[in-house]
């Protein structure tokens, strides 16, 4: 914080210190009451509640009513809020605006950890025996709504829309990942989730998790380190795949001693303090190889996956992943220059043909999977299709990750967004209407 000692000598250290608490708990009371909002009538709407935490974002962002501003997207604050803190605080409207930039990065390590958490979770949850069980073809359509999506995307950006490689490499693996909580949650409210097409788009979601994590880890690790020769890139798949079939074997081995320290412990908070600990020391190692944290908080979830004591860590995690997580998923939407996509601004609408681009990808690529597999029994393989379609959270965890490490233009940013919001309605929507709320099956397609 290079700015503050110079505060200091302008302003009374008390002054400093009761305007950053205002700035602090402002920025939370925004965020959190907005949040609320959006997500509570998503839910009305019968749609996916980050899509309201996400819009909540953009509505009091950069492309809104500026009540919370990342640095880096280079707008001002709201004057209305300008002036409360500069009122309350009794400083100048400049050190006001100044030490509203120097402490925005402890709100973005307040998202991180909501990163890490919701990450961890989402390997928490696998369900290692149900993918085994449909493990040909949810591997087979995991693979086929992997490489499809990420070479077309890949290759469309790079050499139609000449977008520099490493963007046009990210954008694709954007593409590549499948929401579970938002396949699961409309598999199961159509009562699909225990036939065969459930099993699948779940098991093959879990598949394209880590292999989606795996791509933006080396992805985010070849940007930061500028070296683009196949050497370091294999080394860095080759670390990846490794840490996750470690992780995959340490959940059989290593969950059964994680279980015996948690027996162990009496004092309060002691399974989400020893599950915080496998998650910290996974994202510390992965970061160590070199791979992204991200990959590390995934793989500590698979590591707890087998534990006894999975369902005391749900109920530890979800509370923080229900605030911090929130605290992610409405950051992105602050950083987000929507003006790129205005159409009739002529210089916007190239970019707007790459978001069509992206999302015309994104669905093709995912319901062609559903028709890749084998199987015996009949299944509705555009069912399947459409319940791979949904990048939901994972897809704005890739945008969110792309964004800070400054991968991105903004007009790329805005077409990764779109794709993960149009895919995120349709899916449900689409699913609702192939499906019919019907739990018995009709005549299928096979």
């Amino acid at each position: 914080m290079d700015c503050l000692p110079t505060l200091l000598m302008e302003v009374g250290s008390h002054q400093v210190e009761v305007t950053e608490t205002l700035i602090g708990v402002g920025r939370f009371l925004v965020i959190f009451v907005a949040a609320r909002f959006m997500a509570e009538l998503m839910v009305r709407l019968q749609l996916p509640t980050i899509l309201g935490e996400l819009v909540a974002g953009v509505i009091i962002g950069a492309s809104g009513l500026h009540l919370v501003v990342p640095p880096e997207a280079q707008a001002q604050l709201s004057g209305a809020v300008l002036g409360l803190l500069t009122s309350l605080g009794g400083m100048t409207p400049d050190a006001v605006t100044s030490l509203y930039g120097e402490t925005f990065s402890s709100l973005q390590a307040v998202a991180e950890i909501g990163l890490f958490s919701l990450l961890f979770l989402t390997g928490l949850e696998s369900e290692l025996d149900e993918l085994v069980a449909v493990g040909v073809q949810a591997g087979t359509v995991a693979f086929t709504g992997v490489v499809l999506p990420f070479a077309a995307g890949t290759a469309g950006l790079y050499y139609l829309f000449h977008v520099p490689f490493i963007p046009a490499v990210f954008a694709g693996a954007a593409m590549t990942a499948t929401s579970i909580g938002i396949t699961a949650s409309v598999f199961g409210e159509l009562q699909w989730l225990k036939r065969k097409e459930g099993q699948i788009v779940i098991g093959a979601a879990v598949l394209d998790d880590i292999l989606g994590i795996v791509i933006l880890a080396v992805v985010v690790s070849l940007a930061g380190g500028g070296s683009f020769t196949l050497g370091p890139i294999l080394k860095l798949c080759a670390a990846a795949v490794i840490f996750v079939a470690v992780a995959l074997v340490l959940s059989r081995f290593a969950a059964p001693a994680f279980d015996w320290v948690v027996d162990q412990l009496k004092a309060p908070g002691d399974v989400a303090v020893a599950s915080f600990v496998v998650l910290t020391l996974c994202c510390f190692a992965a970061q160590a190889i070199g791979l992204e944290a991200a990959l590390g908080a995934f793989a500590a979830g698979l590591i707890l996956s087998a534990s006894k004591h999975t369902h005391d860590i749900e109920t530890a995690v979800k509370p923080l992943v229900a605030l911090f997580a929130t605290v992610f998923f409405v950051l992105i939407g602050t950083g987000m220059d929507l003006s790129v996509l205005n159409p009739f601004d002529p210089a916007n609408r190239e970019g707007l043909v790459v978001a069509l681009f992206l999302l015309v990808v994104a669905v093709v690529g995912k319901v062609a999977a559903g028709w890749t597999y084998t199987s015996k029994d009949p299944t509705n393989r555009l069912v399947v299709g459409l319940g791979m379609m949904p990048r939901g959270e994972v897809g704005l965890i890739f945008l969110g990750l792309g964004t800070q490490a400054n991968i991105l233009t903004p007009a790329l940013e805005a077409a990764i967004l779109l794709m993960v919001i149009g895919t995120t309605f349709l899916a449900p929507i689409l699913l609702r209407l192939v499906i019919g709320g019907q739990s018995e099956p009709a005549a299928q397609t096979t």
